[in-house]
């Protein structure tokens, strides 16, 4: 069991590397294609790598930001595969939301994933979250993994477009699986101080093992498929849309929500604090200038 889980992970761990690779190519494109525009002189943004280690126990990752680019204001995709011991903070934690008989005793862990959060220059094109992982323990295994669109200023196309697109991959599994994971990333993506949603939601699922190891991980997969033609389709089509300072103060107000949802909500950033993860890398889905009223 210990020896088909190794390949198994190394599996995951490769293909949550491959698609960082293929989105990273695919952002520097959308970049050297953005020749209109009031930032169009500027040098076509770069990916700056740095490899990224945990402060204790093993494994690491690659953390790829771009900052000043043409068409991407701030984007951080990041890749990890790291394991070790859990502490018994983060071991509270998991067993809160996920009954693993053991996980006191033996809190050994392995996860790797892909994590993507792009802030864009015109207000016109939506912020966008997105991320794959699987996690092992002794005990379990599960992924998790899903993709919500953030505009400050919401146009129903589009919304209608990426929603779709969702869809259109998750079809091809188990039709259950949108509706079932939009309901849930409506829920997750809620914002209770504020009252709302951070954005228009997407999919979100966690804790996903039916038992069928290849068939959870094939999913994943096409969750990480679906983001690009569901991501490019909106961006192309509003990237060069002019826009006025009171666009732009929208969404410097919409970035504030997203940094408290993160901040103070969100699992993975948690998770990522508590078990001792590159600081920088976890944060890297903060905007790089924000509002608050």
């Amino acid at each position: 069991m210990t020896e088909m889980f190794d390949t198994r992970k190394d599996q995951a761990a490769t293909w949550f590397r491959s698609l960082r690779d293929q989105i990273v190519a695919a952002f520097e494109a959308l970049e050297d294609s953005q020749t209109t525009g009031p930032f169009a002189d500027l040098p076509p943004g770069r990916f700056e790598v740095t490899e990224t280690t945990r402060a204790e126990d093993g494994g690491g990752g690659i953390m790829s930001v771009m900052r000043g680019g043409r068409l991407f204001e701030k984007v951080g995709v990041n890749w990890s595969a790291v394991h070790g011991t859990l502490a018994p903070r983060a071991v509270a934690a998991m067993a809160a939301r996920k009954d693993i008989p053991g996980m006191a005793e033996d809190p050994r862990f392995w996860a790797s994933g892909i994590s993507l959060v792009a802030h864009m220059r015109n207000p016109h094109t939506p912020a966008v979250h997105m991320n794959t992982r699987m996690f092992w323990t002794p005990h379990a295994w599960w992924f998790g993994g899903g993709s919500d669109l953030n505009p400050c200023i919401e146009v129903a196309e589009d919304t209608a477009f990426f929603h779709n697109v969702l869809k259109d991959h998750c079809d091809k599994h188990d039709t259950t699986y949108y509706p079932r994971f939009k309901e849930w990333a409506d829920e997750y993506f809620y914002v209770p101080h504020r009252g709302r949603a951070r954005g228009v939601g997407g999919i979100f699922y966690d804790d996903l093992c039916t038992g069928d190891w290849a068939k959870d991980f094939a999913f994943t997969q096409d969750v990480g498929r679906a983001f690009l033609p569901a991501f490019t389709g909106v961006t192309e089509k509003n990237r060069d849309a002019t826009w006025t300072e009171a666009d732009k103060e929208k969404q410097l107000i919409h970035r504030g929500l997203y940094a408290e949802y993160n901040l103070v909500y969100d699992r993975g950033t948690k998770f990522g604090l508590e078990t001792g993860h590159n600081a920088d890398a976890v944060l890297m889905s903060l905007p790089p200038e924000a509002k608050w009223t």
